[in-house]
């Protein structure tokens, strides 16, 4: 680009901010118009482009981007003493033309509808309902470890291998759309990150490329984790950005999925999250509830948690408050805490139904 050029664009970047920042005021417009008509058609194109090569092309992707930004700065380091203020239109231009794309290509699905109108849920909740949500969770995931054929006091690992379960994990859609055709999803596009070790050393369990639409799992999380990472990450890929809304449907999509193993994954990890909040609002109520559980569920969170704390170092923090402020800026005001929304969904989803 020229000179007149990169200052036009430049110019754009925060003309792309004050427009999405108008638009949080108007989620119906882009869930009809963008969530459910244009990023359907985006997404599947991606899938089809890049889902059947067997390696991550996004984790090239972003190597790339890295080389290609190192790059650049060697190539105009000699001009931030000639000319300092064009350097910085250059790069304003470079991050305006990247920030379009990942808007139009995912980053709109920040500000579609909340995931309870969609699906016609209530949000609120009372502490009564949450407390019998999660005795219903406990008799539950304790009922089907025992079907499993394990004792109380032993942790179960999956029987398969991660690519087994990106190949299951695609029944639980099957059987959710019925419910919910929103929640779709085909074809499939579903990878162990090449760059699982920085992953973890991030803190991150996958994420979703959008500029590739392929969804990305850390293949050093532990077996039973793994079946709700990838219907997670899965959950990104047909639209649904916030965190605790994924959380949510790859709860459902593992609870939807014929394989009592995927079932169980799912079973845990809503119960993880219900007694955690269970702990915030009454400690004293958390301790008399958490002896109930299972040993052997109880070990699986033990696991992840001594999984994540053997990989704790100063960048992690870096990189959680970078991505924090990131949600922040793209219409989840809670940022890295609105996970917990995704116990309201749970709590009310389950008000009337059977486990």
């Amino acid at each position: 680009m020229n000179k007149k050029t990169q200052l036009i664009v430049a110019i754009l970047l925060p003309i792309q901010f004050i427009f999405l920042k108008v638009l949080q005021f108007f989620p119906s417009v882009v869930e009809n118009l963008y969530s459910q008509g244009l990023f359907p058609i985006i997404s599947k194109i991606s899938r089809i482009l890049f889902g059947w090569i067997p390696f991550s092309v996004g984790d090239i992707f972003y190597l790339l981007i890295g080389i290609m930004v190192i790059r650049w700065f060697i190539k105009n380091f000699s001009r931030f003493k000639t000319e300092p203020l064009w350097v910085l239109v250059s790069m304003a231009a470079n991050v305006s033309v990247v920030y379009f794309m990942f808007t139009m290509l995912w980053g709109l699905n920040y500000y579609r509808e909340p995931l309870h109108k969609t699906l016609e849920l209530e949000r609120d909740y009372t502490t009564e309902q949450l407390v019998g949500t999660t005795h219903r969770l406990i008799a539950k995931a304790n009922e089907m470890h025992r079907q499993l054929g394990y004792a109380d006091s032993v942790k179960i690992d999956l029987p398969y291998t991660q690519q087994e379960v990106f190949e299951k994990s695609i029944e639980g859609y099957k059987n959710l759309e019925k419910e919910f055709p929103e929640l779709a999803y085909s074809p499939k596009s579903i990878k162990k990150s090449t760059w699982s070790l920085g992953l973890t050393y991030m803190g991150y369990s996958g994420y979703y490329n959008p500029f590739s639409g392929e969804a990305q799992v850390n293949g050093l999380i532990k077996s039973y984790k793994f079946p709700v990472v990838s219907c997670h990450e899965q959950a990104h890929q047909i639209g649904y950005a916030a965190e605790n809304e994924a959380n949510f449907i790859a709860t459902l999509a593992t609870l939807h999925n014929p394989d009592s193993y995927i079932q169980y994954s799912g079973y845990i990890f809503a119960l993880r999250y219900c007694i955690n909040e269970i702990a915030r609002r009454d400690i004293d109520l958390y301790h008399e509830i958490l002896p109930t559980v299972n040993f052997g569920i109880l070990e699986s969170y033990r696991e992840m948690r001594e999984f994540w704390q053997s990989y704790s170092n100063p960048f992690e923090n870096i990189s959680k408050a970078f991505w924090d402020q990131f949600l922040k800026a793209n219409n989840q005001s809670k940022g890295i805490m609105s996970y917990s929304y995704m116990v309201a969904l749970v709590v009310n989803y389950f008000e009337d139904k059977p486990f």
